[in-house]
């Protein structure tokens, strides 16, 4: 039994490095301002996948991204991990789309994907914390979701069980076959690159990298069809133009600010039992804890 899985995965500005220009005067975030890297939880919903496939040899993964061409580099990043290809939606009308028009967009592409059997994406990425795209596709594809997943204990012919964990411990459920699964932080990290894949598909590009770089390699992007990433628009996807990026995107963001934390009291402890248990107290009582 052999399974075709979509990743959805996001490419996203590293959050620990916000500074005065991370925002736009249009109110989107300014990405060129800022690195970029894959988005965490989306590693631990790639890692997922790798395990499918692992005990279910034939398996497919696919990796769907969405963003401008330097998001190609994240698909690079799940090929020497072990994904078999990968889809770069991109077009000038997807840019300051939020979750609505991301999803719609992304729904649109796993349509064009067609065979699938099980969708996983991390639960949120960190440059917007929603937690909204995942539960938003699988709504636009009628199909089932599964969120908070933090492992796929068993997948077989047409049926899928989950393990989930929630504030208060965890739930194992199952589903039918087509799901879309949303992943933990909390899940397995995902493993590192494979050597022999990082040489295999260190030269994989889109149509639009190998233009602007100028790489004339045509004899080896013919004869390695698995170094051409795919590379698709609007129109590839037959989407609504109007429904993509900031014309379908109700949510504005306003402002993005960089919140520093600074320790404002200080309390010396000599460790004593006494002072151990009244600060247990306090925390207790402030709800710090518990």
């Amino acid at each position: 039994m052999s399974f075709n899985i979509i990743v959805l995965a996001k490419q996203v500005p590293d959050t620990r490095n916000v500074g005065k220009d991370a925002m736009k005067a249009d109110g989107t975030v300014n990405r060129a301002a800022l690195p970029a890297i894959f988005n965490p939880e989306d590693l631990n919903a790639l890692e997922q996948a790798l395990l499918i496939k692992d005990q279910h040899p034939g398996s497919r993964i696919t990796l769907l991204t969405m963003g401008p061409g330097r998001a190609a580099e994240i698909l690079r990043e799940g090929l020497f991990r072990g994904a078999d290809d990968g889809v770069l939606l991109t077009d000038r009308a997807f840019a300051g789309a939020d979750t609505l028009a991301t999803s719609y967009a992304l729904s649109m592409a796993v349509r064009r994907i067609r065979a699938y059997d099980i969708i996983l994406s991390g639960r949120q990425a960190i440059d917007g914390d929603t937690a909204q795209v995942g539960p938003q596709i699988a709504e636009k594809l009628g199909i089932p979701q599964i969120t908070y997943a933090e492992a796929i204990e068993r997948a077989e012919a047409g049926r899928i069980r989950v393990k989930r964990r929630l504030e208060n411990g965890v739930e194992t459920v199952e589903s039918p076959l087509p799901v879309l699964i949303t992943v933990n932080g909390s899940a397995a990290p995902c493993r590192p690159r494979n050597a022999k894949l990082l040489q295999k598909y260190k030269h994989a590009k889109t149509v639009t990298e190998r233009q602007v770089e100028h790489i004339d390699y045509i004899d080896i992007y013919s004869s390695r069809p698995y170094l051409n990433l795919t590379e698709w628009s609007v129109a590839d996807v037959d989407a609504d133009p109007q429904q993509c990026g900031l014309s379908g995107s109700p949510t504005k963001v306003k402002k993005i600010e960089n919140v520093s934390f600074q320790a404002k009291e200080s309390k010396l402890l000599t460790g004593s039992d006494a002072e151990i248990d009244e600060l247990m107290r306090e925390l207790i009582a402030n709800h710090t804890i518990g």
